[in-house]
């Protein structure tokens, strides 16, 4: 989902208990509120009303387990550059919109320079990542130019 201009007006608005409260769920999202609440010191009952707060508004996407790709049988992964062949934003927002849908796709960065989408993507052989890219991206009228990197070993930053 792009960031638009009101939402970084919007998070700017966000205070360091509020902050404070991101950086802990970030590290841990599985974190319960009487522990968040601790760490950022505040009233548990205050944690949950700023924590839904920061749902509603959208600084908070969601919540999810960081599975090993291998445990689900799509042990290969890639970042799949994508220089596409107009740059108009019907197209370019068409070519999101179809690109996240795409079976093995983990994440869509529309990104600046050379290439116009970075494609972070996961499947279960090699044969498998060829066939995605020659079955969803080759054949896409919008897609100029594709080139693959696989991805050896990934660690997660603190960020």
């Amino acid at each position: 989902m792009p960031l638009a201009t009101n939402d970084v007006r919007r998070f700017a608005d966000l205070d360091d208990t509020d902050r404070a409260i991101l950086s802990e769920l970030t590290a841990d999202g599985r974190l319960p509120n009487n522990a968040l609440a601790e760490r950022v010191g505040v009233a548990p009952s205050t944690c949950l009303t700023r924590t839904r707060a920061l749902r509603e508004c959208g600084a908070i996407r969601g919540f999810h387990a960081e599975v090993d790709p291998a445990a689900v049988g799509l042990p290969l992964q890639a970042l799949v550059s994508v220089r596409l062949t107009a740059h108009e934003r019907a197209a370019v927002d068409a070519f999101r919109a179809r690109s996240v849908r795409l079976p093995g796709v983990v994440a869509v960065f529309h990104v600046a320079g050379a290439e116009d989408y970075v494609l972070h993507v996961r499947a279960a052989s090699a044969d498998a990542l060829r066939d995605f890219v020659l079955d969803h991206l080759a054949v896409d009228p919008a897609v100029l130019h594709t080139q693959t990197s696989l991805i050896f070993e990934q660690a997660r930053g603190m960020g």
